[in-house]
């Protein structure tokens, strides 16, 4: 938690995923995801993680980084399909239009194919 003396940044929890991996019908635990945030010099990170146990992250992300504009998760299957996938990585851009809303974005995840939507 945040401390309100003003050595560490105030954080929004308002960005989360969760993957599912469709072939073996259960979370798909540690993999890597990066949360990125599209400037006028391009895409910077501002948040990566590994899944939980259930298949869940939740990106902590500084206030000051949380506002309306063009995002995109980068998820890093391959190492959690053991080099046995279609898409090594596989890139999910979308638009915020309310920073005040939460944005969950799942991943139903398979060696050939992959889906995802805007969850709640």
């Amino acid at each position: 938690m945040p401390s309100n003396d003003g050595t560490e940044p105030e954080f929004h929890a308002r960005i989360s995923t969760h993957i599912l991996d469709t072939m073996a019908g259960e979370a798909a635990r540690g993999v890597y995801v990066r949360l990125e945030r599209r400037d006028t010099d391009g895409w910077r990170t501002i948040d990566e993680g590994d899944t939980d146990d259930d298949g869940r992250l939740r990106f902590r992300v500084p206030m000051h980084d949380w506002q309306a504009g063009g995002y995109r998760l980068l998820f890093y299957v391959e190492p959690y399909l053991k080099g046995e996938s279609f898409f090594p990585e596989i890139t999910v851009a979308f638009h915020v239009h309310d920073p005040e809303r939460h944005y969950h974005v799942p991943l139903l995840l398979s060696r050939y194919g992959y889906t995802t939507y805007r969850g709640s």
